[in-house]
């Protein structure tokens, strides 16, 4: 069951993956390039060089699930990587745009209501 939702983390790994890495392969990447932990609940996002195969690594209660994607036609786009860093993190609904390939070029986002310290005063 596809067990993703908007509240997790979710992080895109900014180099080409080699998709022949499984479970473990992909969590020593986590843990040795990214220095995370992936047994925290996190999202890892990894794509291959020709973006057209994804894998999405998450740790569930009691072991690994990993969610794998090969387009037939196409490739995944991404959003833009900092050049220094190893990943980025993204948003569930961002996730959603690349998956289903939408292009994130031309949406733009509608202000929504967020939660502050200075227009929640509980929140202080």
């Amino acid at each position: 069951m596809f067990a993703l939702t908007s509240g997790m983390q979710y992080y895109l790994y900014g180099k080409a993956t080699d998709m022949r890495n499984s479970f473990d392969g992909l969590s020593g990447i986590v843990r040795n390039e990214l220095d995370r932990n992936p047994l925290n609940g996190d999202v890892f996002i990894f794509l291959n060089l020709r973006r057209n195969l994804i894998k999405i690594l998450h740790w569930e209660r009691g072991g690994f699930a990993l969610y794998y994607k090969r387009l037939e036609k196409g490739t995944i786009e991404i959003p833009e990587l900092n050049s220094g860093s190893k990943s980025i993190q993204i948003s569930w609904t961002t996730l959603m745009l690349m998956v289903e390939g939408i292009s994130m070029r031309h949406l733009k986002r509608k202000s929504r209501y967020t939660a502050t310290t200075e227009n929640v005063p509980y929140l202080q």
